[in-house]
């Protein structure tokens, strides 16, 4: 933390660009927190519905990095921070990974960069032939939650 101080105070426009970006940063948690709430919602009202098997919020938010004793109160605070956001990006992303899963098991036209881990079960762009048959397959399996999830 000293290093950023003597940092910050050599250099003002380094201070004022801090006192920007702090806002735009830590604003995001409402929307963060709101994201975490309605994925919850969602999933608890509509996956028994079609049997899809619920995510574990615990699974994908973990926050322990701030009891390490070697981090400062600033530094325990973004791990909290960075802990639950990055924790609910990730359980929102499997909750809607589950529900393509479900409605629509089929590749895209282009390689993705980073595909969800159950993208290898869909079906390949443009077969149509094998759509209908291998969409119930794959909706017994997700109900039965046996491609680990």
């Amino acid at each position: 933390m000293a290093g950023l101080l003597t940092r910050v105070k050599n250099d003002p426009l380094k201070h004022f660009l801090l006192l920007l970006t702090g806002p735009v940063i830590y604003g995001l948690v409402v929307p963060i927190i709101i994201a975490d709430i309605c994925a919850t919602l969602y999933q608890w009202v509509c996956f028994p519905v079609y049997g899809i098997q619920r995510v574990k919020r615990r699974d994908y938010i973990v926050i322990d990095r701030a009891k390490l004793a070697y981090l400062n109160l600033y530094h325990k605070f973004n791990c909290v921070y960075c802990g639950y956001a990055n924790g609910v990006i990730a359980y929102v992303g499997e909750i809607f990974a589950r529900t393509e899963l479900f409605w629509c098991p089929v590749k895209h036209a282009r390689e993705l960069k980073s595909p969800h881990a159950h993208y290898d079960k869909f079906l390949e762009y443009g077969d149509g032939e094998n759509f209908r048959g291998k969409l119930k397959e794959i909706r017994k399996g997700c109900r039965a939650c046996e491609q680990g999830c």
